[in-house]
């Protein structure tokens, strides 16, 4: 293998829990609310697929919201209008909230690496392994890896919005394969998703899955990719 594609979210990083992602936001624009309401809020703005990255499904999706849903990663207004729009079915105590969250789910401090992201990259790093990062994302996710260090480790991002195609779209990974001047049949895509991820599958791609859980459940999930490029 001469290169490795990684996921973003649930992959490398994890997103802060809906109710850190709520009160942060809360704290920030001066607003409150109590305990109990806070959590019940939160639980809902995760039953409603608010939180970007958040692994979480909507559990019912209104009716107007299901067709932008389904291309929501092919453009930053698309992408901000699907996750606003679904934070706008829970009530909130300031209309520019909606916003205030979708701001703050960007910010690097409502990130962190699995703990053991920054072993395999410099590994890879030090075998001469290419790597790639490969999202279905509305923004720029850069700032995050720059904050948390793990830059100088990737050579190429691929991302959903900037191309306007988004995964499983097999030319989202030609894309990243052609940046690292790699042959797809020598590339290994890392992700949680069978049905995003399992795309680069039809390029030739060897793919490995791991589980989309919080930072302290999962600490060495992607050891293993190191063994699958030797």
């Amino acid at each position: 293998m001469t290169a490795v594609l990684f996921d973003f979210s649930g992959t490398l990083f994890r997103i802060e829990s809906a109710e850190s992602w709520l009160r942060a936001t809360l704290d920030a624009s001066g607003h409150t609310l109590p305990e109990p309401r806070l959590s019940e809020t939160a639980r809902a703005l995760d039953a409603a697929g608010a939180l970007p990255g958040g692994g979480v499904d909507p559990v019912e999706l209104p009716a107007d919201l299901a067709a932008l849903w389904a291309v929501r990663d092919e453009t930053a207004e698309l992408h901000r209008a699907a996750y606003t729009g679904a934070a706008r079915q829970v009530p909130l105590p300031d209309p520019g909230l909606y916003d205030a969250l979708y701001e703050r789910h960007m910010a690097p401090a409502a990130w962190s690496p699995y703990p053991d992201a920054a072993e395999v990259l410099r590994t890879l790093r030090e075998r001469g392994i290419g790597v790639g990062v490969v999202s279905n994302i509305g923004w720029d996710l850069r700032p995050v890896f720059r904050a948390h260090g793990l830059d100088p480790y990737v050579d190429a991002y691929v991302l959903s919005y900037e191309h306007g195609v988004q995964k499983p779209d097999p030319r989202l990974f030609s894309v990243a394969c052609g940046a690292l001047d790699a042959d797809p049949r020598q590339v290994v895509m890392v992700g949680d998703s069978k049905e995003a991820d399992g795309g680069a599958a039809a390029l030739g791609c060897r793919v490995h899955f791991v589980d989309h859980l919080p930072v302290t459940e999962r600490p060495d999930a992607l050891l293993p990719v190191l063994d699958l490029v030797g």
